[in-house]
């Protein structure tokens, strides 16, 4: 496995766990379909969550937020819809979360953003 690959991994399983500590139940890890790939698809007790994982080892290029553009950002607001659809799920009522990681001392700082789209 690759460095990126690699640091990817720990970081969704890192976002993973985060989660799991707020309370929130994961459903689905690494779902993809012809369209595209979700990182994590929780329930946060009121309703399913699809969350976009970045990890980065430093902010030397940027945070790991600002990879998600507007145009991400409807990609995958059309991805949870096809999720909802495959689990039979409202899509209605499906929220879009980013979580950004960054490696430190401890293992991971975690930056989490609700409803980007």
């Amino acid at each position: 496995m690759n460095r990126n690959k690699s640091l990817g991994t720990r970081g969704e399983n890192a976002a993973a766990s985060y989660l799991t500590e707020l309370g929130w139940t994961v459903l689905d890890r690494i779902w993809s379909c012809d369209e595209g790939e979700l990182d994590i698809v929780a329930h946060d007790g009121l309703r399913h969550v699809v969350c976009e994982v970045k990890t980065r080892s430093s902010t030397d290029f940027g945070d790991p937020l600002e990879a998600i553009t507007q145009q991400k950002a409807l990609r995958l607001r059309r991805l949870a819809w096809r999720w909802a659809r495959a689990h039979g799920v409202s899509g209605a009522g499906i929220g879009v979360d980013v979580i950004g990681l960054v490696t430190d001392r401890d293992g991971f700082a975690i930056e989490h953003v609700r409803e980007i789209c």
